[in-house]
């Protein structure tokens, strides 16, 4: 492969192809889905359902829906807006927003930008600091924000890919501030149920206007192909102007039905929990003993790892993975990080031992 050549996190069918690989047998660590996969008893549910569900119109309203997000995220039904994946709501949001001059936190993902230059906002990017293992200082950052005249933020919590987040009351003190600069602030929790300590925004919607939190089900549930997005915001008002950007029944029935018995599944719930935390702990124990690497933090189900040794790249290390079939994300792609640096996320016990045998006996042979 080329030093050149990087794949995105979901580009299983290109390097399947690439590499002349039967597609269904590559371990995928780079889509940063649960390994569990979708959960049994609601694929039930939908199967036994499906006839009704394709011959009748979602509820325009989504109330059955609302109710059901609302208690999953210990807040009111009427602070949620659904839509179809948290794609069509970033998009929504940023396109309705009319705002100016943004802040996207570093590195990140690139539909943010897309969006933003779609709806003619300018803007820049503030990393953290490497020296502080990629933890967002918030007073930086609101430095930041005031030094670039800045009237939106947009933050990943925790960030894709630093796996790094702040913790909820550090998210209010960052809100109390853009409040008081007039800065609304969109924050992205696609990976917050993967933490092990509290660092939702959710419980924070009804005391800052200036807030809207997104989610989806595509990486906690793992389904992508539902494409079920859904959004927190106590502006009322800022909630009814996006909806008016949004076309009637964006979420269809199958994933309006799946989505009222998803988020009760309180086994499965706790299950993804426990796996990804304990995975999580041996692979960054595993990992840190190799002395090339530097792993990093983790507050999602993915870790972020350094080379440190400056002959070899994260592109090499694909390239010898996935002729084994195995494929971790290289994040030469991603603004901030460079050559060094790859990802993966946890999947079950079994595949991440065989990762952590590959990557050992890659880095044995490049002593």
């Amino acid at each position: 492969m080329s030093q050149s050549t990087a794949f995105h996190g979901s580009d299983l069918e290109q390097v399947a192809q690439y590499y002349h690989l039967p597609q269904e047998e590559i371990i995928c660590f780079s889509a940063n889905v649960n390994p569990l996969g979708f959960p049994a008893k609601t694929a039930g549910l939908v199967c036994q359902n499906f006839s009704r569900l394709m011959t009748h119109y979602p509820d325009r309203e989504y109330t059955g829906l609302k109710q059901a997000i609302g208690n999953y995220c210990h807040i009111s039904p009427d602070h949620v807006l659904v839509g179809n994946g948290s794609t069509e709501l970033i998009s929504l949001l940023i396109q309705s927003s009319g705002r100016k001059r943004a802040v996207q936190v570093g590195p990140s993902y690139s539909e943010y930008e897309r969006e933003l230059n779609l709806a003619g906002i300018s803007f820049t990017t503030w990393f953290p600091k490497k020296e502080h293992l990629f933890q967002p200082d918030t007073d930086d950052l609101l430095d930041f924000l005031t030094a670039h005249n800045a009237d939106f933020l947009i933050l990943c919590n925790p960030n894709n890919p630093t796996a790094r987040a702040l913790a909820t009351g550090e998210i209010a003190e960052l809100l109390e501030g853009c409040m008081k600069a007039g800065i609304f602030v969109m924050i992205d929790e696609t990976y917050a149920e993967f933490a092990d300590r509290e660092v939702s925004a959710m419980s924070l919607v009804s005391r800052f206007p200036n807030l809207m939190v997104i989610r989806g089900i595509s990486k906690f549930f793992a389904a992508p192909g539902l494409r079920l997005g859904y959004g927190a915001s106590g502006n009322r008002a800022f909630l009814d102007h996006v909806k008016t950007h949004q076309n009637p029944w964006s979420v269809n029935s199958v994933a309006t039905f799946a989505g009222e018995h998803l988020f009760c599944e309180e086994e499965f719930i706790v299950k993804t929990k426990a796996l990804i935390s304990g995975e999580r702990t041996r692979m960054i124990q595993g990992l840190s003993e190799i002395p090339a690497l530097r792993v990093y933090p983790s507050d999602s189900n993915f870790l972020l790892v350094e080379i440190l040794d400056p002959s070899l790249t994260a592109s090499g290390l694909f390239d010898c993975l996935i002729r084994q079939k195995l494929m971790i994300r290289d994040c030469s792609s991603f603004e901030g990080l460079g050559t060094q640096f790859f990802r993966f996320c946890l999947m079950l016990p079994e595949q991440n031992t065989a990762l952590l045998q590959a990557v050992q006996e890659f880095f044995a042979k490049s002593r």
